[in-house]
């Protein structure tokens, strides 16, 4: 989370109202606005399954879920999701993820374009932006993923596991093209679950051009990438 004071304990309270004993990590980067503070203090009513990365700065998108995964390996969560904190992302469908995952799914993606295009409230140029970017991408890298930079997904914990998330590079949303390069390469199983994606209501986006930048130099680079499993690495 950055910057999400209107969000963040309206986001919480919706998952922990979920069947299926969800626990939550938020990773949060020295936001201004106060958004730890608010985390803090529903960690009071949720003491044992709310927990917290602060950070010293706004280090990038990427960098905080490598945390969150790290964090989540080291307390043997077996079914690990990244999910945005402002409702663009509905949280009723991390069941949907789940079960995909736990049917035999390694990694689940909540899929904006595998029928179609499901994005509510986004102008038309940012659709074309995304939607053509995930077709760029899927012709460089040749993974048959259609939201390839999806930022909703459930992993099972060996995939984590297996992946060696320092040497992922990219920083921005090009992370998780990158993340699901990594799965596809390794062999792991990728489903798309359809989504509907709808634009927050609240609170600021955090897309710039930079992360776009980032995004289509990175995944030129990685058709070249030889990937390779973390040594030593276990299953769940």
């Amino acid at each position: 989370m950055y910057n999400e004071r209107e969000n963040a304990e309206n986001v919480i309270r919706k998952v922990f109202s979920l069947p299926g004993n969800f626990h939550i990590l938020v990773v949060e980067d020295h936001s201004p606005d106060g958004t730890a503070d608010i985390v803090k203090r529903l960690q009071t009513e949720f003491p044992d399954t709310l927990h917290l990365i602060e950070r010293n700065g706004k280090l990038g998108l990427g960098t905080a879920y490598i945390a969150g995964f790290h964090w989540a390996l080291q307390h043997g969560y077996g079914y690990i999701f990244e999910m945005d904190a402002d409702f663009s992302h509905n949280p009723d469908d991390l069941l949907r993820l789940y079960e995909a995952c736990a049917g035999g799914a390694d990694v689940a993606i909540g899929s904006r374009y595998s029928c179609g295009i499901s994005v509510v409230n986004w102008p038309l140029s940012r659709v074309l932006i995304s939607y053509f970017a995930s077709k760029y991408v899927r012709f460089i890298t040749r993974m048959k993923i259609q939201d390839t930079t999806a930022g909703f997904v459930c992993y099972r914990q060996r995939v984590l596991q297996t992946i060696c998330l320092d040497a992922i590079r990219m920083k921005g949303y090009g992370f998780q093209v990158e993340m699901k390069y990594n799965a596809c390469k390794l062999g792991f199983r990728v489903v798309e679950i359809p989504i509907i994606f709808i634009d927050r209501k609240a609170g600021a986006s955090k897309m710039s051009g930079g992360i776009f930048s980032e995004a289509f130099t990175g995944v030129l680079k990685l058709h070249f990438r030889k990937i390779k499993p973390q040594p030593d690495s276990t299953s769940e």
